[in-house]
């Protein structure tokens, strides 16, 4: 048996143009959304990958973000300094500390493994997006500008309410509820000695 085609509807000429002159009429009636950008600010969306902005206590100089950007845009220099031990007899302790931390946002590709990373929380995506410059070597931003932008990074949204415990924060109740059982079953033998 042969495959029957389907039959085919009889093509009325400038039906195409009629289509895309619709298209046209009913875009022309909405309302336009153009937003004025320099004189009103854009409102952006919560999580807004901007430019990269830098908390400096938090930055332990382990140097995973420098080694896992992609685009080797992430400039740290450092020195070690001997800490004094806390208790006489005690080792001393060295640690490292940060003396330049700089991101090359010619470089950057915005993909945030820098960020994913970072084990201390160093290094926030921020909303920031004006920081265009005139010169190309402008625009490597050292921590001084980097920490400025950490002031615009937006506090982490509420955690829904109907969430389930982390996991961390349940072990942790665990634990505390086991001691405070156990001083419970430990102070009642202690009144009676008294």
């Amino acid at each position: 048996m042969a495959a029957s085609t389907p039959p085919s509807r009889p093509r009325v000429p400038g039906s195409g143009l009629a289509k895309g002159l619709a298209v046209t009429l009913r875009t022309m009636t909405r309302k336009t959304v153009t937003e004025q950008y320099p004189d009103a600010q854009p409102e952006l969306p919560p999580r807004t990958r901007g430019v990269i902005g830098l908390f400096e206590e938090n930055c332990t100089v382990c140097m995973l973000c420098a080694r896992e950007c992609p685009d080797w845009c992430i400039y740290i220099d450092s020195h070690k300094e001997t800490v004094p031990a806390a208790t006489p007899g005690g080792r001393d302790r060295s640690r490292n500390v940060l003396d330049r931390f700089a991101i090359d946002f010619s470089l950057c590709m915005y993909c945030g493994i820098c960020i994913e990373v970072c084990p201390f929380d160093a290094l926030f995506w921020s909303p920031e997006f004006e920081y265009a410059e005139t010169d190309v070597r402008e625009l490597t931003h050292e921590r001084d500008k980097l920490r400025e932008w950490m002031w615009t990074v937006p506090a982490p949204p509420a955690l829904d309410p109907g969430a389930e415990e982390p996991k961390e924060l349940a072990a942790a109740r665990k634990t505390a509820d086991k001691l405070a059982e156990r001083q419970r079953t430990d102070q009642p033998g202690q009144e009676d000695r008294s």
